[in-house]
């Protein structure tokens, strides 16, 4: 399927040693012979004991300029000797990758699109404006100018709402900021509005459309040179990680017609090429599907639109950028993935329709052992932590209750 001269370069800003889409690309292509560099930080990180992993390659810094990702993937093309598919894992990288492609000409290979292109559909207060203009459905969006024009606008749309700031891939380490929250009170719209400064982008308010059972889909595809969407499908999500929120813990491949259609029809509008990951939220009251994320890279969760043909997203993207044809596989409806510390009952039950875990494989072994390690230590700290806040704080005594004369004169002629 796939020229296995050509290496692959998987690059990724985001730090997160638990993110099981770098280990996805990196077996999907080292399983079909491609030498994969990792250009990432895994210290650490189960990623590191693939035995797939041909080299690791130290990544930009979180918050590094363009010129400085250029400098880096310069000196990772040296070592690696020959032209590359590169294949970015976060939006930062994505953007960035568009952003220099003619730059990285003779070293890379990219797909061909406007350079700006993944930047305006990643930025969520954008992508309101690129989904009104080809007519998908998008939560009502308002992006208010003061603190006191979010708590109004918190108000008009009704509570609760959502908040997220507009470029979540510029929130800054350690401050406590989420990219996407839902919102109670308009008190809480007006506070957060007032670390705009601190996210680095503004701050976007969205309807807020309930959650429920079938209703959070997304879509992972491969847009060909021609435009056309190949690999991929529409996924339901069964479980999400925060639960009603997060990313997708237990996921199946399920037949969508519609979804599909709307998938189609926003990334030929907009000439999009490329590897991208939509998530969507039909509405309880309306039954339409709306978007409310395009990521302009490969989904954590793509290995689940593995074909019977063996082609994946990531797959696609390398034979598309070395001209080799992408073959025809059928779809695996029903097939699920489960991220196995996020859903480890899940990951245990029968799976008639086939399963792929996110870190265990019988092909490759030690990232799966190295997770489990990494989790207990992750989830043993974050208890440690909050057991110490718990025991910072002082227990607060009940104050005695007021007892009236009347109700004491009327208890002691009673006991009398």
């Amino acid at each position: 399927m796939l020229d296995t001269r050509v290496p692959a370069v998987v690059l990724r800003i985001d730090r997160n040693p638990f993110h099981h889409g770098t280990l996805g690309a990196v077996r999907s292509l080292g399983r079909a012979g491609v030498d994969v560099h990792v250009v990432a930080d895994c210290a650490g990180s189960p990623v590191a004991r693939s035995r797939f992993v041909r080299r690791l390659h130290a990544p930009p810094s979180p918050d590094a300029s363009a010129d400085e990702v250029l400098a880096v993937l310069r000196r990772v093309a040296a070592q690696v000797g020959r032209p590359a598919v590169l294949v970015p894992m976060d939006d930062a990288t994505a953007i960035a990758a568009a952003r220099l492609r003619e730059a990285l000409t003779g070293s890379y290979l990219l797909p061909v699109m406007p350079s700006a292109l993944p930047e305006r559909v990643a930025d969520k207060a954008g992508l309101a404006a690129v989904c009104a203009s080809v007519g998908v459905p998008h939560p009502r969006t308002e992006v208010p100018d003061t603190p006191a024009r979010a708590a109004e606008e918190a108000l008009r749309l009704g509570l609760p709402v959502v908040a997220k700031w507009s470029r979540p891939w510029l929130l800054p380490a350690g401050s406590g900021l989420r990219s996407t929250q839902v919102l109670h009170t308009a008190r809480e719209a007006r506070e957060l509005h007032a670390r705009t400064a601190e996210a680095g982008s503004p701050l976007l308010l969205q309807a807020y459309l309930p959650p429920g059972t079938g209703r959070d889909w997304f879509f992972h595809g491969y847009a060909d040179r021609t435009g056309t969407v190949r690999a991929g499908g529409p996924g339901r999500k069964h479980l999400s990680w925060p639960r009603g929120a997060g990313l997708t813990a237990v996921g199946r491949w399920t037949p969508n017609s519609e979804v599909i259609a709307l998938a189609e029809r926003i990334t030929g509008e907009l000439g999009y090429r490329g590897i991208f990951d939509l998530d969507f939220r039909r509405c309880g009251a309306t039954g339409r599907y709306h978007l409310l994320d395009f990521n302009p890279r490969p989904g954590a969760q793509f290995r689940l639109f593995a074909d019977s043909a063996g082609l994946d997203v990531v797959r696609a993207l390398h034979a598309d950028l070395t001209g080799r044809p992408l073959p025809d596989g059928d779809p695996v409806t029903g097939r699920a993935f489960v991220v196995e510390n996020y859903a480890p009952l899940a990951a245990l039950r029968p799976a008639p329709g086939g399963r792929e875990l996110a870190w265990w494989a019988g092909d490759d072994r030690a990232p799966g052992l190295a997770m489990w390690a990494l989790w207990a230590r992750h989830v043993s700290g974050r208890l440690r932590r909050r057991l110490g806040a718990a025991a910072e704080v002082p227990a607060q005594r009940p104050a005695p209750r007021a007892v009236t004369p009347s109700l004491t004169t009327d208890n002691e002629k009673a006991s009398s």
